[in-house]
C-alpha cells in the first residue's frame, strides 16, 4: 500500500535533516549517542543555528520554499509512502518525546504502521560482530515473539539485527528502521533481507529517499526503535556497543529493557551482563518477553500450516520431544537417515521447523492444521 498522508511542514523537516546531514555529523563527532537526540529536539531555526556557521539561513529558506507538490512527487517516484505526527495512524510510541520524529517515509504495507504500538511491538538489537550463540538467540527469540503476534522491530544491521528480522519473518512480519533513505538497502549485503521485509513487513525512516547514512543517523534511528516498542531486548553486546545506547534511550523513554545473559568471560556479552546486573530484565527466551509485554501465562497464538503426512507428523513430534538432529530422530524412530532428512527439509520449507547454525532443528510457533 502506498500513499502520502503527511503535512508540508513535516515533510520539510525531513528534507531539512537531509540538507544538514554533513553539518550535524560534524557537531555530533564526539558524542553521537548523546548529542544527536539533543539536536533533534530542536526546532528548525534552532537546529540550523546549532549546526551552521554561515549559510544556515540560506539552507532554511530553500527548504521552506520547497513546494508540497515537489516533495510528494519525490516520495512517490521512489515508490514510497509517508506519514507525519499529525496522521491518524502515527505510532503511539512516537507521539511523545521532545526528540520524536516529525515524519516517517516507508516501503511495505503502510497499514502495518498503525499496528506498531507500544503494546504490540518489541525492539530487538545487539552487536554487529555477534557470536553464533547470539545469532541463534536473536533468531529464536524473535521467532517466538512473531509467532505470538508481536511485531519485532530492529535496525537491519549486520549481526543481531539481521538475525532478529530473519527469525521474525519465519512466523510473521517485521519492521526495519533505517539510518538512511528507505530506497537504499543498508548494508548492501542485506539487500535480499531488505526485499523480504518490504514484501512481508515494513521499512521506515525519517529521512527522504536518497539520503545516505552518516554516523549520527544511526543514533537517530536508534531513538525511533527505542520509542516504538514497549520493551527493548539487547541480545548480545560488548561494554562499548552502540546497542547499549538504544537500551539507554529506551529506559529514558520509560520503556522496559531486557537483556540476554552470556558467559561472564565473554567480551561479547560484557554489555548485556552489565545491563542485567544494573536491573534490566533477564531474558532467556521469547516466553520471558511475552510474559512481560502481553502478560504472564498469555497464550501465544499459533497459526496453522499445511496438512502433514503421518510420517512427517511423527518426525515433527520427535523434534518437539527434544530430538533435534537428523541422526537423533533417525535413531529414535528407527528410520533411514535419508528418509528423515527429506522429512525434516519438507517440514522446514512448510514453516514447522527452523534449523540453527549448529544444525539443530527447532519447533516453530506454527500449529498443525486440524
Amino acid at each position: 500500500m502506498t500513499g502520502i498522508d503527511a503535512c508540508p511542514a513535516c515533510l520539510r523537516r525531513s528534507r531539512l535533516l537531509e540538507r544538514l546531514a554533513s553539518r550535524i555529523d560534524k557537531v555530533c563527532t564526539d558524542r553521537p549517542g548523546k548529542r544527536t537526540p539533543e539536536l533533534l529536539a530542536l526546532g528548525n531555526e534552532d537546529l540550523v543555528a546549532a549546526t551552521c556557521r554561515t549559510d544556515g539561513g540560506v539552507i532554511l529558506e530553500e527548504v521552506l520554499e520547497t513546494t508540497e507538490a515537489s516533495m510528494v512527487a519525490e516520495i512517490a517516484e521512489a515508490d514510497c509512502w509517508a506519514r507525519c505526527r499529525h496522521s491518524e495512524d502515527w505510532p503511539d510510541g512516537l507521539r511523545d518525546g521532545a526528540d520524536a520524529p516529525w515524519c516517517l517515509i516507508g516501503r511495505g504495507d503502510s497499514i502495518r504502521l498503525g499496528e506498531v504500538s507500544t503494546g504490540g511491538s518489541v525492539t530487538v538489537v545487539g552487536a554487529r560482530r555477534a557470536t553464533s550463540y547470539g545469532l541463534e538467540m536473536a533468531r529464536s527469540i524473535s521467532h517466538e515473539l512473531s509467532a505470538a503476534g508481536l511485531l519485532v522491530v530492529s535496525g537491519m544491521a549486520l549481526g543481531i539485527d539481521g538475525a532478529a528480522h530473519r527469525g521474525a519473518l519465519e512466523a510473521g512480519p517485521t519492521v526495519a528502521v533505517l539510518g538512511c533513505g528507505v530506497d537504499r538497502p543498508y548494508p548492501v549485503s542485506h539487500t535480499r533481507l531488505y526485499r523480504n521485509i518490504v514484501e512481508n513487513g515494513l521499512v521506515i525512516s525519517e529521512f527522504p529517499p536518497g539520503t545516505q547514512p552518516w554516523k549520527w543517523t544511526f543514533p537517530a534511528r536508534n531513538r525511533i526503535m527505542a520509542a516504538l516498542s514497549q520493551m527493548t531486548v539487547v541480545v548480545e553486546a560488548a561494554r562499548r556497543s552502540g546497542s547499549l545506547i538504544t537500551a539507554e534511550m529506551a529506559a529514558d523513554a520509560g520503556r522496559e529493557v531486557g537483556a540476554v545473559p552470556g558467559q561472564v568471560t565473554s567480551l561479547a556479552a560484557g554489555g548485556t551482563n552489565e545491563l542485567i546486573s544494573s536491573g534490566a530484565a533477564l531474558i532467556r527466551d521469547g516466553r520471558d518477553v511475552i510474559d512481560r509485554v502481553i502478560g504472564v501465562g498469555a497464550p501465544a497464538p499459533r497459526l496453522s500450516g499445511p496438512n502433514l503426512t503421518p510420517e512427517a507428523m511423527t518426525v515433527l513430534e520427535a523434534v518437539a520431544d527434544g530430538f533435534g538432529t537428523c541422526e537423533a530422530v533417525s535413531v529414535r524412530l528407527g528410520l533411514e537417515p535419508a528418509q528423515v532428512a527429506a522429512e525434516l527439509a519438507r517440514l522446514e520449507v512448510a514453516g514447522y521447523l527452523t534449523c540453527s547454525l549448529l544444525g539443530q532443528y527447532i519447533r516453530t510457533g506454527l500449529g498443525t492444521a486440524g
